[in-house]
């Protein structure tokens, strides 16, 4: 049976100091304190598409039926302590961590991952707005494979870690349609599947704004990770 997604949201919004209204922030992996800054609102790099997409959701928000997720640069919906029961010696390397960023969110605005994700806890469904900034070419004009698999993997593991909690990736196979022009907006659709043990299968697919493209389609399988039991 899944686990409840709001209660798991609402842990984690305790942790950023609740959905929208984020609190004291602390560097991933860090003591540093500085003031957040939530990524997944919009900035000026933001297409009309984009933002047309984010304010619908954001209105779906208002009857509960949708959770905005909010997105920091250092920070990860894992917490220090979360991820140090997951490590044989409970030891981290503290030197590369101060310098850690979250990958998708190590850009300047609208050069490279501009995102936001919707999750609808009845639907077990997660859905995140898309658009690839310019370092993130491929063939000329076009988003690099490599880049929208990390949205595919970013999408699909936040719908099974709010099933889940804490989880890795063991598969992730992808089927690619069609080229997504840079700049351009897309829909990645994801949902839970099923769930066996602490395996959980989620899979997705990648359309277009206007849902008319099918770019990309998904399957995946993560892993919960089990306390006190080595990562490495």
């Amino acid at each position: 049976m899944l686990r409840s997604g709001a209660a798991r949201l609402r842990t984690l919004g305790a942790r950023r100091g609740g959905a929208g209204k984020p609190g004291p922030a602390q560097r991933w992996f860090s003591s540093e304190k500085l003031i957040p800054k939530d990524r997944s609102l919009p900035n000026p790099s933001w297409s009309k598409e984009l933002r047309l997409l984010f304010e619908q959701f954001m209105k779906k928000c208002e009857d509960g039926s949708w959770t905005h997720m909010p997105s920091y640069m250092y920070k990860n919906t894992l917490s220090i302590q979360d991820f140090k029961t997951l490590i044989h010696d409970g030891k981290l390397p503290s030197k590369q961590m101060s310098q850690a960023q979250l990958f998708t969110r190590s850009f300047e605005e609208g050069l490279g991952f501009e995102y936001v994700m919707f999750y609808n806890d009845a639907e077990n469904r997660t859905v995140c707005f898309f658009q690839g900034g310019p370092y993130l070419q491929g063939a000329p004009g076009f988003l690099h494979g490599g880049a929208i698999s990390t949205m595919i993997d970013a999408t699909l593991g936040t719908s099974a870690m709010i099933a889940m909690g804490i989880v890795m990736t063991a598969n992730l196979n992808i089927t690619f349609k069609r080229p997504i022009p840079l700049g351009s907006a897309v829909v990645i659709n994801s949902q839970v599947d099923k769930i066996e043990g602490r395996k959980v299968f989620v899979s997705c697919n990648v359309r277009s704004a206007d849902e008319k493209t099918l770019h990309s389609e998904a399957t995946s399988l993560f892993i919960k990770l089990e306390p006190g039991k080595s990562l490495t």
